[in-house]
């Protein structure tokens, strides 16, 4: 339960012919998450140069009940990073800097800068605590726009996580460094930076950074809920705060524009993406994570701010590329890109089949009342309201527990379910939670009232 979305989606074997038309197969996979809540933005899948699928499924606006379509600007998040080493590798061709260059170069008085390098901070490397952790901020200053300064006196004085170089974390603030570093070095905005690198030459016009005031009637609304039963409208994060790590809005098309340059050497030489896709911990490289599939390489990055999630995944060898760009999804994308894959190289892949509800009465929910422990920090209150079973994770607001069968429960909007088990009594004393692919048992410690 990351919040401990307890959920509903079986997973079921698809049958489908590997003679029906990937394009099909896609749309079809994609529609099954979208119908559960799981899935609510756009797709793009391409191979060998032909677009497969381009499409929005659910709300790019709920409260207009406006449509995501193949055009919908969504905030990418984390995808950014991978702009960003972009840049960096181009300054280094140009020789203004390189990626060995110490921190202490651009900034005198940085903290042991005199042993961190560009190349850690792209890698993780560098130790540099990551401002995203700060849960304060997070919670009540992401939303106006910050300096320089004020960025980096969230980090600049912690203490490192380790010794450069010696383990791997992610980090926030390496990112945010690395584009006040491409200001530094360019004597330019680092968002001016990469429209004059990248947006402008690829003629990516849907890409930007400044989503607060982006008045497009393509822009799509950030959700942290969107389903039958509730809607959660999250706040836009200020690019100023996201910045080099995490700025950038884009659309499928525009990101399939980014493939193609990678693909066709454009922006950067095979010896540049060669350098960026090698992993060197935690099977991250410059700005991408570095996986394998059928033998071949396999790069991507994914993304999370407020209100949206998103996925890029690549495999240059097959020029495949897979975008998926969301404004209220749970944590399905990764399964999502997983069975993309699999319709791609015909194997046997997964559909989410709806589970129907069963109506329990209230005598009967009252014996799974209690409280419960997934972890000594993180517990479960069981309760019920208005005749419905509620989980209420620690801190969180509660989700409704729908019944499939006799103490076997699922939430209707992530892929989460609760098997609640009997001791030798027949007395409900624990209950199973699969969630994630995992399988965790949390224990009754008190009863419910």
């Amino acid at each position: 339960m990351k919040k401990i979305t307890i959920l509903a989606v079986t997973l079921t074997i698809a049958h489908l012919s590997f003679s029906q038309p990937a394009g099909e197969k896609l749309d079809l996979l994609v529609t099954a998450y979208a119908k559960q809540y799981h899935f609510n933005g756009s797709v793009l899948v391409a191979k060998n140069g032909t677009i497969l699928l381009n499409k929005g499924y659910g709300y790019r606006n709920a409260g207009e009940k406006v449509l995501n379509n193949e055009q919908t600007i969504f905030q990418l998040g984390s995808i950014t990073k991978q702009f960003t080493s972009a840049i960096i590798l181009k300054l280094q061709e140009e020789k203004k800097l390189s990626v060995q260059d110490k921190l202490s170069k651009y900034f005198p008085d940085y903290p042991k800068g005199d042993s961190i390098s560009i190349e850690q901070l792209l890698l993780h490397i560098s130790g540099i605590y990551s401002y995203t952790n700060d849960k304060n901020f997070m919670t009540s200053e992401v939303t106006k726009p910050a300096n320089r300064e004020k960025m980096m006196a969230l980090f600049k004085d912690k203490p490192l996580d380790f010794s450069p170089g010696t383990g791997w974390n992610y980090s926030n603030s390496g990112y945010a460094l690395l584009g006040y570093i491409i200001e530094n070095v360019t004597k330019k905005p680092y968002e001016q930076a990469v429209h004059n690198y990248i947006f402008n030459p690829l003629q990516m016009t849907h890409s930007g950074f400044d989503f607060v005031h982006l008045k497009s009637k393509e822009k799509a609304k950030g959700y942290f809920k969107l389903n039958d039963k509730d809607t959660a409208a999250a706040p836009v994060v200020d690019s100023s705060v996201s910045y080099s790590a995490g700025a950038i809005y884009s659309t499928t098309g525009d990101l399939y524009k980014w493939h193609q340059a990678l693909e066709n050497y454009t922006i950067l030489s095979k010896a540049q993406q060669d350098k960026a896709y090698t992993p060197v911990k935690n099977n991250y490289g410059y700005g991408w994570g570095i996986d394998s599939i059928e033998g071949k390489r396999r790069v991507g990055h994914g993304g999370g701010i407020h209100g949206f999630t998103t996925n890029i995944a690549r495999v240059p060898e097959d020029d495949i590329c897979i975008v998926l760009l969301s404004n209220a999804s749970d944590g399905s994308l990764q399964d999502i890109t997983k069975s993309i894959f699999a319709i791609l190289y015909n194997k046997e892949y997964e559909v989410p089949k709806e589970r129907i509800a069963i109506k329990v009465p209230e005598e009967t929910l009252k014996q799974y009342e209690g409280e419960y422990e997934i972890r000594p920090e993180l517990r479960v209150i069981i309760s019920i309201k208005d005749g419905e079973l509620l989980a209420s994770p620690t801190g969180q607001s509660p989700d409704i527990l729908y019944a499939e069968k006799e103490d076997f429960f699922f939430v209707k909007t992530e892929d989460i379910q609760v098997e609640f088990k009997r001791n030798e009594k027949k007395e409900i004393d624990r209950f199973i939670l699969y969630q994630g692919g995992a399988k965790i048992t949390c224990k009754k410690i008190a009863r419910g009232d």
